[in-house]
């Protein structure tokens, strides 16, 4: 079989994005998410396969801006999109796309690559580590109270159609990006995003809706979300999806959480992708009643290590060598001198014995805070070759708030 990579053509955009969904089950989308795709879709950046005349696989990247542990906003690409035709599974196809995308980013300024995975067991052999974990739940509104903090009954809540109220609530969430990795910054056409409401994958509930929070007339929070109105022999039993809730203090998302718990005709409240140190938590009368659920969420992929590892502030004063393994991309092979503090770092080569030795992977994984490399090396992912080298770093690399993707791509 003769197969071709290259950069997607506008005129072959429909092609491209059948074969996409075609690999995730082939049912069709909404025209309006359809849409919002194509003019997200960055070509430059979106690679196919063709079988002669058949596009056999797809794979893209976003231009994203990633938080990271100090507050800085890091260039990434958003690997997206990435699918091979079950015709043509087992010939190389994906790993041809991941190297001449990796090898794309590489020649750009993009330090890292973060992707959200379909199945979490495919992309490790490419580099990408599990940085972030979301935590989702099935709260029980009937039976669990919230203890809500001082302040709370101070802020008002208002209802508002989110297209009209879209750009104050895009000002909440960008002074909340700097705060917690992982969080991205949303580039121009993304905010459409967060209005996508396709009438035919509601399942039965109302179209999105928006509350928000103000206080001293301005907008400090807001969520919007869904309810869908169900009846029982006992009477109503109505469940309400929560699609985002943020505010800029804990009485502004107080408030709003108290809200969604109090909807009328309801019993039930969903969340999914929240934050896994998510301050609702804390506030809960019975957490054993909001059945919790863990899920793996954004991959990170550190495409040159010494850059990534600069970009980032740690949280303890850190002098280590790294002795890291990177097959897929060999330019990142060698030993490493991190040193750094809470003001700033610098990685370089160096000759210097190694103290920790491990893979890229578990770089990436480890890169966001999120996951401790102490947690790594106890499951034999790290090596520690010097006595104090894994506390030292484990310490450092941490994160005051766990990273989290707010929204896939």
């Amino acid at each position: 079989m003769t197969t071709d990579v290259r950069v997607l053509r506008r005129a072959d955009w429909d092609e491209w994005y059948e074969n996409l969904i075609r690999a995730f089950g082939g049912v069709a989308e909404s025209s309006e998410e359809r849409e919002l795709w194509n003019a997200l879709t960055e070509y430059d950046r979106s690679l196919g396969v063709w079988d002669g005349e058949n596009c056999v696989g797809t794979a893209g990247a976003f231009s994203f801006r990633v938080t990271v542990p100090g507050g800085a906003s890091v260039p990434a690409a958003g690997v997206t999109m990435v699918s091979v035709a079950a015709t043509h599974r087992r010939r190389g196809v994906l790993t041809s796309m991941m190297r001449r995308q990796l090898d794309d980013i590489r020649t750009g300024s993009e330090p890292l690559a973060v992707l959200v995975a379909s199945e979490p067991g495919i992309y490790g052999r490419f580099g990408y580590g599990i940085a972030t974990s979301s935590v989702s739940a099935e709260i029980d509104t009937a039976r669990v109270r919230l203890s809500v903090p001082p302040g709370t009954d101070g802020v008002r809540l208002r209802y508002a159609v989110p297209a009209e109220v879209l750009d104050a609530c895009e000002a909440v969430y960008a002074r909340l990006v700097p705060e917690r990795p992982g969080m991205l910054a949303r580039q121009p056409g993304w905010q459409r995003l967060m209005l996508l409401d396709p009438a035919d994958e509601r399942n039965g509930a109302s179209p999105l809706q928006c509350v928000v929070a103000e206080r001293d007339g301005e907008i400090v929070g807001y969520t919007r979300f869904r309810v869908k109105p169900e009846w029982g022999p006992a009477g109503h039993n109505g469940v309400v999806t929560m699609a985002d809730l943020e505010g800029l203090d804990p009485a502004a998302r107080a408030a709003l959480w108290r809200f969604l718990f109090d909807i009328d005709l309801t019993s039930t409240l969903r969340t999914r992708a929240r934050p896994v140190d998510d301050a609702w938590q804390h506030l809960v009368s019975d957490i054993r009643r909001c059945q919790l659920r863990v899920k793996d969420s954004l991959h990170v992929r550190l495409v040159d290590v010494g850059a990534a590892l600069e970009a980032r502030t740690y949280q303890a004063p850190v002098d280590v060598v790294f002795e890291v393994e990177d097959s897929f991309c060999p330019w990142n092979e060698g030993r490493w001198r991190l040193t750094g503090d809470a003001k700033g770092a610098v990685c370089a080569r160096t000759e210097d014995a190694p103290d920790l030795a491990l893979s890229v992977r578990e770089l990436g994984a480890a890169y966001l805070g999120g996951v401790s490399l102490a947690s790594l090396a106890a499951a034999g992912r790290v090596r520690e070759l010097r006595g104090g080298a894994l506390a030292e770093a484990a310490t450092a690399f941490a994160s005051a708030l766990a990273p989290w993707l707010p929204h896939g791509f």
